[in-house]
């Protein structure tokens, strides 16, 4: 069985939506692949077929194989809660909490599980494509390391290192990483991948040989600008510091950006309505007043996200909007603070304590108990949906007597009485057709009945006939089967 691993000269250079594309290429030419990724840091998860959760990239890349989601592909995820603490999921399900102080010797202990599901994978497919995290230029992070080197070392596996030439400075980036990493870590390096390109390939053919000839490393394509990924869920939140998704369109939906921000691609379904303005409010800005709709998305710290929230003054700008008229969907983390109170007596998300909510839906939440992590299918608005719950804690109070949704026979959420705020702990809402043209029709307007699901899959496709195009996949094929 083969095995092949992308990582990056550093964070966000395209490697995840490469997997992806590398993955649905594979697969198109009838090999069996599973997607891997050692150690990811996000709060952007999704609940897998074996009921746990994984990062968001690995979800999307399962996608690209064609399988089921598995929390194999990810066996180490840490959800960041404050700036110095994460949460620590292993094979997808809690396991505690990792601080600054104990970070290192702690995941150098998982290294053990880590090539357990990788050994799992590779016996269940022909290609395992792996994703690296961060770079491996963090010599400072090297030792314990099991995202990068530290894997592919003690997995024999061959890399492939990603150069981002949107950002600039990508000659130094990856005769760099061959300079500063140890020289048996840079043996394991076979080749690398320019990505983001703009323009003419054949004005950068001379810097492409540079990198050959001053890395010793074999290029392997230069990967243009891929606009498909416009379409595709983002894992990160660092994309929404610069990737704004307005355009001028009639009806505006606002989506504060919060520090904790989680699963925040709940509302990317709204990106294929051609009527909807979606605008993504960062620190600083105001919502603006002539919002239709207003989605709090999830967070993974709804109590010191709830303050955050007042200090920006959104708290105002929310109840304003209401009292205008205007409507708000809370959806996880967003639900638990429409209600009048979150609080945190165990402090599972930081400190212990509790936080007034935006009191717009007559509900109490407090944090505690296991972990709720379930696919579910449901029906609200008078449209049928599917998604998946993910979760600490319990939310209840009389609001709780008008659910938004109903679940089989299990209710779900709360709206108001006056059905302008709605709440639900299910992710994946908008991705329903029928049910996010129920809530345009709410709002006055009417949804183009793009299938969400479809044009994730189209996206995949394109991604991979690039790759296809530009990059060297014979060669990557025989490094992993090497």
């Amino acid at each position: 069985m083969g095995a092949i691993m992308l990582q990056g000269t550093g964070s966000d250079v395209g490697k995840s939506v490469l997997v992806a594309g590398l993955c649905r290429a594979l697969v198109l030419r009838g090999y069996r692949v599973r997607p891997f990724k050692p150690q990811n840091m996000s709060n952007n998860a999704a609940v897998t077929a074996d009921g746990g959760e994984i990062g968001r990239a690995q979800a999307l890349q399962a996608v690209a194989c064609r399988v089921p989601l598995h929390t194999d592909m990810n066996p180490v995820l840490l959800k960041p809660q404050a700036d110095r603490t994460s949460q620590l999921i292993v094979h997808g399900q809690v396991r505690g909490t990792l601080g600054s102080g104990n970070f290192r010797a702690a995941r150098g202990e998982l290294l053990g599980a880590v090539l357990e599901s990788y050994a799992r994978l590779q016996a269940q497919c022909d290609i395992v494509v792996v994703e690296g995290a961060g770079s491996p230029a963090e010599i400072n992070l090297r030792a314990g390391d099991i995202a990068n080197m530290g894997f592919a070392r003690a997995a024999n596996v061959p890399v492939v290192l990603v150069g981002d030439i949107d950002r600039g400075g990508v000659i130094a980036a990856v005769v760099g990483t061959r300079t500063v990493i140890d020289p048996a870590d840079a043996a394991m390096i076979r080749g690398f991948l320019i990505n983001k390109f703009r323009g003419d390939p054949a004005l950068f053919m001379d810097g492409y040989a540079q990198i050959e000839a001053l890395s010793g490393w074999r290029g392997l394509g230069v990967v243009p600008w891929l606009d498909a990924v416009a379409r595709l869920p983002s894992e990160d939140a660092v994309v929404l510091e610069r990737r704004q998704f307005s355009v001028d369109a009639p009806l505006v939906v606002a989506c504060p950006v919060l520090p904790r921000i989680s699963n925040f691609d709940d509302v990317d379904p709204l990106k294929l309505e051609p009527r909807v303005d979606l605008r993504m409010i960062g620190a600083g800005q105001v919502i603006p007043a002539e919002a239709a709709l207003v989605i709090l998305p999830g967070s993974k710290a709804s109590v010191a996200d709830m303050r955050a929230m007042v200090a920006q003054g959104w708290d105002i700008d929310i109840r304003a909007h209401h009292r205008r008229g205007g409507a708000v969907l809370g959806i996880c983390g967003g639900y638990q603070m429409l209600g009048r109170t979150i609080a945190d007596p165990d402090g599972l998300e930081g400190p212990a304590g509790s936080v007034a909510g935006l009191g717009l839906l007559d509900v109490e939440t407090v944090l505690g108990g296991t972990k709720t992590l379930e696919a579910v299918r449901g029906r609200a608005l008078g449209a049928d949906f599917g998604g998946y719950e993910m979760h600490m804690g319990r939310t209840d109070g009389p609001g709780r007597t008008r659910p938004f949704a109903m679940l089989g026979d299990r209710a779900d959420g709360a709206v108001s009485r006056d059905g302008r705020v709605m709440g639900s702990y299910v992710h994946g809402l908008l991705a329903s057709t029928e049910l996010r043209g129920a809530l345009l029709h709410r709002l006055g307007s009417a949804s183009a009945g793009q299938d969400y699901d479809q044009s994730v899959e189209d996206a995949l496709d394109e991604v991979a006939a690039l790759l296809e195009t530009h990059a060297d996949v014979d060669a990557m094929i025989a490094l992993a089967m090497g």
